[in-house]
């Protein structure tokens, strides 16, 4: 069974007595001072096998464990507590202060995914009491938008693969994947919402290794959806210039509302260049859209952004501005 991660939260859970049981939603900020605390003590109590994957340099979340000190136990040699290791983060989300902890095993060697990208990757996710909710067997493909806010936050700051090879056998091995493990407060996880084997304002900790991404453009109108991130609070449902509502910018095909599409409004361009050549360097605000390869020759398709009367309001973003680059004459 593969988890699917909320990106909005529910309030109940279900009581096969009583009916669903509504779960209040608490203060924020107090529920991050009490998880932090927990986070912490979690952190000074429990020790990883650092000795096993010292000098490892193609890693994997099987080779990781985490252990539990036990009362009179001494840390055993080559073991690591983890709070010794951990890079502690902070962010800010629904105008609460949260901090969390990333132990970063292998950077990886591949291209860091956007927050609202599209990545390949294995899993596990555990609660703090070690029970285990959820984990993939193959690596699984998920779309990051649609995730809790603590992995938007984490996975970005590692890489993917830096190649792979696909076996004789269907299977695929991936080298020098990014590998690591979060560690998140209630807040960056479900909070009041819990989920199936996760129980209401849980701290969780996920294992991770990333092996591919793809860059995500929602609503196919030329600009990647981190770009149509405006106030650059990585929360892609608050950034709607036409105010229609249920359509934010990521997944509006006409972001201002005028009349021209958002796609129409980028200026086109088309780079070619022989296999084996360099990638041309694309300039400010210009993005690919597509690429083909005919006779060994790539054409690579970009738009970019324009602001047509220097206002300092991008063309796409502007009402009053309808040019529509797309059009002949």
């Amino acid at each position: 069974m593969v988890l699917v991660f909320a990106m909005t939260f529910n309030a109940c859970n279900k009581n096969e007595d009583d009916g669903p049981e509504i779960v209040p939603e608490i203060d924020r900020a107090g529920q991050q001072i009490e998880d932090k605390a927990t986070l912490l003590t979690y952190l000074q109590t429990h020790y990883y096998n650092s000795g096993d994957l010292l000098g490892n340099l193609n890693p994997s979340i099987s080779d990781l464990v985490i252990t539990e000190l036990a009362e009179g136990e001494t840390l055993p040699v080559d073991h690591t507590f983890l709070i010794d290791d951990i890079e502690t983060k902070t962010t800010i989300l629904l105008e609460t202060d949260y901090e969390y902890y990333i132990l970063r095993l292998n950077q990886g060697g591949g291209e860091a995914p956007n927050f609202t990208d599209r990545v390949r990757l294995n899993y596990s996710g555990n609660t703090l009491d070690g029970e285990i909710f959820d984990s993939s067997i193959n690596p699984v493909d998920f779309d990051l938008v649609a995730l809790i806010p603590g992995w938007r936050r984490v996975i970005p700051q590692f890489n993917v693969s830096e190649s792979f090879i696909e076996n004789g056998d269907g299977t695929v091995s991936y080298t020098n994947s990014g590998v690591g493990v979060m560690f998140l407060p209630s807040g960056l996880g479900y909070y009041a919402a819990g989920a199936t084997g996760i129980s209401a304002y849980s701290s969780l900790v996920f294992k991770f290794e990333m092996f591919q991404t793809e860059v995500s453009d929602h609503d196919n109108d030329g600009l990647p959806s981190y770009i149509e991130d405006l106030n650059g609070n990585l929360n892609m449902v608050d950034d709607d210039t036409d105010g229609d509502v249920f359509n934010p910018n990521y997944v509006d095909a006409d972001d201002d509302g005028d009349g021209v599409l958002t796609l129409n409004e980028l200026e086109p361009n088309e780079h070619t260049i022989n296999l084996g050549e360099p990638e041309p360097v694309l300039g400010a605000k210009e993005f690919e859209i597509s690429r083909s390869e005919e006779a060994g020759v790539i054409t690579i398709k970009t738009v970019t952004i324009k602001d047509s009367n220097n206002d300092g309001l991008d063309d796409y973003l502007d009402e009053n501005i309808t040019i529509n680059y797309n059009e002949e004459g």
